[in-house]
């Protein structure tokens, strides 16, 4: 997506100065005459989330391999070239704060829906206004927020107008638009992603509002001059928001509502901000190195049959937040990557648990959660199947195709047997034991083993 060539060429140094002197003066001049009009519309009131929207990509926080300088959709959007696309990403990475980027710089008319307020008759109305737009030569953009909220039907509402280029559109979604956008429409779209942000750029969000006079904390409150903020409560929205630097803010701007002035200084304590979150300081973030330390430590204390401490590392998880069906997965993996054929009932046990989860939540689901846990821990050991299936995926990929042998060949269609396939086979069921002599390897990896017994393994019961 880093290819000029998806826009065509970049307009001439004068061309461009000109555009964004005129993009300046018409931000100046306000929302009344910016066709974008509800995006930028933000009253001295709003909540904070709204007031910090970035009003240049100086003020952008993250996606940095999407909008970092150089970067295609940066040039697109500060050239005016902007396509029909698509933003998929978790709540509050900037999809929203992109759209409203995008309405400051361009000079067609921008229009904005929400698919979760709009329908098919307010797509139509747009699409009349754009018809208008573009016969006078201007290009309408219509965002499109959460637009996995509408149905198949209403997305064929767009198509045409899309595919005929009567309106650029712009679509946000938290879903995976493969499954949740019609696939004609999304041939006519460039997707972007968008990531969660990392704690670094919460943090240089949170610290924004802070020391912002004119849009942040203190902007408009009498008798409030400064704001402090303890490092502890710094650490702790950081680590509550998870990377959505939308809930960052409303939690900041929750906490700065109840916090202490001393002096004409709000300040901002970690006492507080556990009241507001209601949450314990458990130092466990999802995107920092916690998340990998503690689900590392249960992984190794499940491996290492150690009940109590892998009761601990997952308590510690759970306490903080974690997703239980992530849980439920690694221990579904470590069922049978770790104890595999030793006891393979703890596969079954930990797929239980795992369902389980999906049906009844928390804070119930803890339990069958520990409950599999446990029984992994407490379980005999062995990896000989992850051994094996690495040791033949190595010789999948280091060797050539073989062909499967002849007598193995699939059967089930008219001529197959002419082509000599399944010629030779022997059926195992027709023979004493339920087994005979045959080869099942092709003929060039005779011999070779990838599959070695652990100690703890079951005997081959398949043959004498």
């Amino acid at each position: 997506m880093g290819q000029m060539g998806l826009w065509g060429k970049a307009d001439q140094e004068a061309e461009q100065d000109a555009r964004l002197r005129g993009n300046h003066e018409r931000e100046l001049s306000g929302a009344k005459q910016n066709p974008a009009g509800g995006l930028l519309a933000i009253p001295a009131d709003a909540p904070l989330a709204l007031r910090m929207t970035p009003r240049s990509f100086e003020e952008f926080v993250g996606q940095e391999d999407l909008v970092g300088p150089g970067k295609a959709l940066r040039v697109a959007i500060e050239g005016d070239r902007v396509p029909s696309m698509l933003f998929w990403g978790p709540p509050g990475t900037g999809k929203t704060a992109l759209a409203r980027l995008i309405a400051m710089k361009t000079r067609s008319a921008f229009r904005e829906l929400s698919a979760v307020t709009s329908g098919v008759q307010d797509v139509r109305d747009v699409v009349a206004e754009a018809a208008k737009e573009k016969k006078a030569g201007k290009r309408t953009i219509l965002f499109l927020d959460e637009i996995h909220r509408f149905n198949k039907a209403q997305q064929d509402a767009l198509l045409p107008h899309v595919e005929r280029g009567t309106i650029a559109l712009i679509g946000a979604t938290t879903e995976n638009p493969y499954f949740s956008v019609n696939p004609a429409l999304l041939s006519r779209m460039r997707i972007f992603s968008l990531s969660h942000l990392s704690p670094e750029h919460i943090e240089t969000i949170v610290r924004r509002a802070v020391e912002d006079k004119e849009r942040g904390l203190a902007a408009g409150s009498a008798g409030v001059a400064e704001v402090e903020i303890e490092d502890g409560a710094l650490q702790h929205i950081v680590g509550f928001s998870r990377g959505d630097a939308r809930v960052a803010l409303n939690v900041l701007e929750a906490l700065y509502n109840v916090s202490d002035v001393r002096d004409g200084k709000a300040v901002l304590t970690l006492s507080k901000a556990l009241e507001i979150t209601q949450s314990p300081q458990l130092f466990y973030d999802k995107l920092g190195d916690q998340h990998y330390d503690i689900i590392s430590a249960f992984i190794k204390s499940m491996r290492g049959s150690d009940p109590d401490a892998a009761v601990y590392w997952l308590a510690r998880m759970l306490e903080a937040g974690e997703d239980p069906r992530f849980v439920a997965r690694r221990i579904v993996i470590c069922a049978s990557e770790d104890v595999g054929l030793a006891d393979p009932m703890a596969l079954v046990v930990a797929e239980a648990a795992f369902r389980a989860c999906e049906h009844i939540g928390m804070p119930e689901a803890r339990i069958p959660l520990a409950h599999a846990a446990i029984y992994v821990a407490l379980a005999p050991k062995s990896n000989s199947a992850y051994l094996a299936v690495e040791k033949a995926s190595q010789a999948v990929k280091e060797r050539p195709a073989y062909p499967v042998p002849p007598h193995l060949r699939g059967t089930g269609y008219a001529g197959a047997e002419k082509l000599g396939h399944g010629v030779g086979y022997k059926y195992a069921h027709d023979y004493p034991g339920h087994w005979v002599e045959q080869q099942y390897l092709p003929r060039e990896l005779m011999g070779e083993k990838f599959f070695a017994p652990g100690e703890k393994d079951p005997p081959n019961r398949g043959r004498p």
